[in-house]
């Protein structure tokens, strides 16, 4: 992918978390690796308006390239994620409103569907940081640990992908969960909890079938 299209994309997928609601009132944030480091949507920008001239372009180490706007608030987040996991090559932080809830109540989505293979097993939800600080990056990077998901307490969501395609697939499906595990909660049910080996024949199959999104 050129590095124009790798704009086009990020502020695509920002536009379209916006459009469904998941990133209310300017939050949450998106970012793609590059080659020095990675692009993040700007601080304060409503993403209707966002632009590709827009997009802040970050060393790992929180140095600025050239151009762009001041980067999300949560850049040090993105930062830490990207040095702990080689593999990741874009992440979604959502403020959705079925996970943020959990997340306020300190609950993770436990693996009661097989859809939650998408994010590679239960979503844990992590303790409680300031935004913007390296204690909520540390927290994340722990969360994320055998995961493409975490909740974060009293915050939000934050999902993470072999490109912006997967990750957005994989904040989509962890809503959709959270939903779903709201839904049972709220009719006093306890779900039903899919064991370890199951849901490793559930990914297993995912890879076979091409569910786990690449590009």
């Amino acid at each position: 992918m050129s590095p124009a299209d790798q704009r086009s994309e990020l502020v695509a997928v920002a536009q379209a978390l916006d459009a469904a609601g998941l990133v209310p009132n300017k939050s949450g944030n998106v970012s793609s690796r590059t080659p020095t480091g990675f692009l993040i949507t700007p601080a304060g920008v409503p993403y209707a308006e966002l632009t590709t001239g827009m997009l802040a372009a970050l060393r790992l180490d929180g140095e600025s390239g050239s151009g762009g706007l001041r980067p999300s608030s949560e850049w040090r987040m993105h930062a830490a994620v990207y040095g702990a996991r080689p593999e990741v090559q874009a992440i979604v932080h959502t403020h959705s409103p079925m996970a943020t809830a959990l997340a306020c109540a300190g609950r993770g989505i436990p693996a009661f569907h097989y859809m939650i293979a998408l994010a590679g097993g239960d979503v844990r939800c992590m303790p409680y940081s300031t935004f913007g600080t390296s204690e909520l990056a540390a927290g994340a990077v722990r969360g994320l640990e055998g995961r493409r998901a975490t909740l974060l307490s009293n915050h939000g969501v934050l999902a993470v992908g072999a490109s912006l395609r997967a990750a957005h697939a994989v904040a989509l499906e962890v809503e959709n969960l959270a939903g779903q595990y709201l839904a049972m909660l709220a009719a006093g049910l306890e779900p039903k909890v899919l064991d370890e080996a199951e849901l490793a024949r559930v990914i297993e199959k995912f890879e076979d079938y091409g569910r786990l999104p690449r590009s």
